[in-house]
């Protein structure tokens, strides 16, 4: 059996281990699609701009520089050899085509009206037809007209430029030179892959930077989340090693204070489960008790009046216990789920200080514990207020003193007017309240070392309806010893 439960954990673990590497590889798809994705988009573009750019750059630099030279032939020749007849006009495009300077980079050629090559630095060329739309764009527009593309004799990748000659109004040639585009695409083509190893290097180190990242990021996420599903699955108080000081940091921290919040919590929940169920076993079990008893001395008529008497006193103050409890169970509800309410009117503090010390100081005498009251100088202000309310402040106070401070046997309460407020307090003179369980006094459920009875909300409920009445409700350990309760509330809200 132990072997089938250690393959079934293993199995388990195994498992858990796939599911979170799917989750980040999850993780990392979609940062990577977020995040890369975009600066891809961004670089791509950065490089077809910048290959446009160069390659409208350079060739049409080299355009202009081709139309301005066959410009200057053209009015040259329209000028001082057109109207002299084709015999000049041959000679002079011959003496044009040796004496041109970058022959060996750009072709001249002179062109008839038919599209015949007459005269070109390349012998080679004359007499052919080179067909391009730039001679045929020129004859018929008679403007310049330029040509990139392929050379139809030679499919070499050429750029030419042609230019009409004018005689009497009228196109009766064209001159057009011609370069190779080989260069200027190699140095296109140079530029291009320059910019292309750079985005491609920035691209890698986007990558690298947001693969760190992930990695520093995502896995501590998984980490975290693993944290907070062993918690959400009870394991309540389990605590991650904080190794960030960053946002991370942060995250980890709220989740351990979570895990030990919800960990206390648990821990109250169950000492008030526990609490309660004692606490109602006790009254129930001397009152059943009781009730037997006296039954059967009522039956059996052997009952003694002043057995009768204690038995009933008994049952009624274990009853009175129980019908505090709940009371106090009910008021907790109201306040868990908002219907905990005021009814705000006029109130006379310290009459209703004064009724809760009536009602206490005779139960309080019989159990050895003295109460000494000290009412303020003269008559006190009314106060907005719910006078039910508060009552059941005082009187769970004052309770509260005689269980956890009894043993002083001696309980002090006091009412004054100090500024804008009227100040309660109540002191006990027991063992006083450890210094490590003060911040916790007023939580729900929280009895601490405290071995009195009670639910453990009295308190909290207390605090409730004073912060409802905009005052205050501390307690501390007075000098001296024994602990007080001070109550602050407002004259006018």
């Amino acid at each position: 059996m132990g072997t089938v439960n250690e393959h079934w954990k293993d199995g388990v673990g195994v498992e858990k281990q796939r599911w979170n590497s799917l989750r980040l590889r999850g993780l990392r798809q979609r940062w990577i699609f977020n995040s890369i994705v975009p600066i891809l988009a961004m670089l791509v573009l950065i490089v077809a701009l910048f290959s446009a750019g160069v390659s409208n750059y350079y060739y049409g630099s080299m355009q202009k520089g081709l139309e301005s030279r066959a410009q200057a032939l053209a009015n040259s020749f329209n000028e001082y050899f057109m109207d002299n007849g084709f015999s000049s006009y041959y000679q002079k495009a011959v003496q044009s085509a040796e004496s041109f300077e970058d022959k060996n980079r750009i072709e001249l050629q002179f062109i008839g009206t038919g599209g015949q090559i007459q005269v070109s630095t390349s012998g080679l060329t004359a007499g052919t037809s080179p067909r391009t739309g730039d001679i045929a764009a020129a004859l018929q527009n008679q403007k310049m007209e330029p040509y990139q593309g392929r050379d139809l004799e030679t499919g070499e990748t050429i750029m030419a430029v042609s230019c009409p000659l004018m005689a009497n109004g009228r196109v009766v040639g064209i001159v057009r030179l011609v370069t190779s585009l080989r260069a200027v695409n190699r140095q296109v083509l140079i530029a291009v892959l320059a910019i292309f190893l750079i985005a491609l290097l920035c691209m890698a180190l986007v990558v690298i930077s947001n693969l760190l990242f992930i990695n520093n990021v995502v896995e501590p996420v998984a980490v975290v989340t693993d944290a907070a599903k062993r918690i959400t699955a009870g394991s309540y108080g389990f605590l991650l090693e904080n190794k960030y000081t960053d946002e991370l940091g942060e995250l980890v921290n709220n989740i351990n204070n979570m895990s030990l919040k919800i960990s206390q919590n648990e821990k109250m929940k169950r000492d008030f489960i526990s609490s309660v169920s004692h606490e109602l076993r006790t009254p129930l079990t001397a009152i059943n008790g009781w009730g037997e008893t006296i039954l059967e001395d009522i039956v059996e008529d052997t009952s003694d009046p002043e057995q009768l008497r204690r038995g009933l006193r008994i049952i009624v103050n274990e009853s009175r216990r129980l019908s505090n409890m709940v009371e106090e169970l009910l008021e907790f509800s109201k306040m868990e789920d908002g219907r905990f309410t005021l009814q705000i009117e006029e109130v006379d503090l310290q009459a209703e200080l004064e009724d809760a010390i009536f009602t206490y100081q005779e139960l309080f005498r019989q159990e050895g514990i003295t109460l000494e009251y000290s009412p303020g100088d003269g008559d006190l202000p009314l106060i907005p207020g719910d006078p039910e309310r508060l009552k059941q402040v005082f009187c769970n106070v004052l309770d509260n003193a005689s269980k956890h401070g009894g043993a002083g046997k001696r309980i002090t309460a006091s009412i004054a007017q100090e500024g804008g407020k009227q100040v309660v307090q109540v002191r006990d003179y027991g063992p006083g309240i450890p210094e490590t369980e003060l911040p916790f006094i007023k939580q729900k459920f929280y009895k601490g070392t405290s071995k009195a009875r009670g639910s453990g909300i009295g308190l909290a409920v207390c605090d409730e309806i004073i912060n409802l009445h905009n005052g205050t409700f501390s307690i501390g350990n007075a000098e001296g010893g024994g602990a007080v309760v001070t109550i602050r509330l407002p004259v006018r809200t």
